[in-house]
């Protein structure tokens, strides 16, 4: 079955990609701002919350097309929090997926921009899904509030006044509950939005993705002492370089591996009930043992 959901989610991917392909054709260029913002949108990378989009969706009984517009919307908010996470006042980091940042490429100044344009870009996309107006609406208030202060900006604020201090394992969860975790819970709550999913099905579906972000941060924490640069496709030791606390300062590798393994136990359990839960399961699974 897992070379099953390996394909379905390359056919994911696929959709995504032709989803966020051309996103500004017919609209007057503005400098190098639209170029920039393609550079990050159009780099790659695993796509992760767009697939979970559109595989809730699908798990909830809804029509993959009609989530592709909170898809594309949600990889966009992603991708301008990669490029101003990678701002000299922010980590400061030159490679990104194998290639240079975006500020590194187009200035600081135009990667600003490119996030700022990026995620008002977003709200757009969402905006035009085919779907009842009370259901974009839903949609609309689940961005802003995954990708805001509530949210994943306010995380990354807890990430900067936390650099150069020990933070302990409840500030941690904290922090990265709200950079990381937001945005997955964001895409899990997007599709099933777009299905017209039930609350029950919108609980189960949180408890899902607390677990599986606070599961794939550890791992990310994990692979930044572990992984290589090639490997990974940017700086390892950039976490230490920033005295930043992370999972593995806090609880050691092995600690951080049988945490990881406890909380995609917490993931799969919270799927309980739904018809067809195998891809969530798999993903979750394959997630906690990835190399990059």
């Amino acid at each position: 079955m897992g070379q099953d959901y390996a394909r379905r989610m390359a056919e994911d991917v696929e959709r995504i990609e032709a989803a966020l392909t051309g996103l500004w054709a017919g609209e007057p260029r503005c400098a190098d701002l639209q170029e920039a913002m393609d550079y990050s949108l159009l780099s790659g990378g695993k796509r992760l919350r767009p697939v979970l989009t559109l595989e809730t969706c699908r798990m909830c009984g809804g029509d993959l097309e009609k989530a592709l517009p909170f898809a594309a919307a949600i990889e966009m908010t992603h991708a301008y929090s990669l490029v101003h996470d990678d701002l000299p006042a922010m980590d400061d980091d030159a490679l990104r997926r194998g290639r240079p940042t975006n500020h590194m490429v187009y200035g600081e100044a135009t990667a600003i921009l490119a996030g700022d344009g990026l995620l008002t870009a977003a709200f757009s996309r969402l905006l035009r899904a085919d779907l009842p107006a009370e259901r974009l609406v839903q949609a609309v208030e689940c961005l802003a509030k995954g990708a805001g202060p509530a949210g994943m900006v306010g995380g990354q604020a807890l990430d900067m006044a936390g650099e150069g201090r020990s933070l302990t394992l409840e500030e941690l969860e904290q922090l990265q509950d709200l950079k990381t975790g937001a945005l997955i819970s964001t895409a899990v709550e997007l599709g099933c939005i777009a299905a017209g999913g039930t609350e029950e099905q919108m609980e189960q579906l949180r408890r899902y993705a607390a677990a599986l972000g606070r599961a794939f941060q550890v791992r990310d924490d994990m692979l930044d002492v572990i992984s290589s640069e090639q490997a990974l496709g940017k700086p390892v030791g950039s976490d230490r370089a920033n005295e930043k606390s992370t999972f593995v300062t806090a609880l050691g590798l092995e600690g951080c591996a049988a945490l990881v393994e406890r909380l995609t136990r917490q993931a799969v359990e919270a799927l309980e009930g739904f018809a067809a839960p195998g891809f969530h399961i798999w993903l979750a699974e394959t997630l906690a043992n990835r190399e990059r």
